[in-house]
């Protein structure tokens, strides 16, 4: 029997430098944009609260 994880890895935009970032669809800590600082995902304990455009879920 295969497992499959259910958490990911996203690749989103940032809606105020346009910097594309993968990050961790759940998250302990919240995640801000490694050039401006705006937050991308806010954590929630489980699954995050994406503030950011997503582009791509990574598989």
């Amino acid at each position: 029997m295969l497992i499959t994880p259910k958490s990911k890895f996203i690749k989103v935009k940032c809606e105020q430098c346009k910097n594309e970032q993968t990050i961790f669809n759940k998250p302990a800590t919240n995640v801000m944009c490694l050039v401006c600082g705006k937050p991308l995902a806010e954590s929630t304990g489980g699954k995050a609260k994406i503030l950011a455009k997503v582009i791509n879920v990574l598989e």
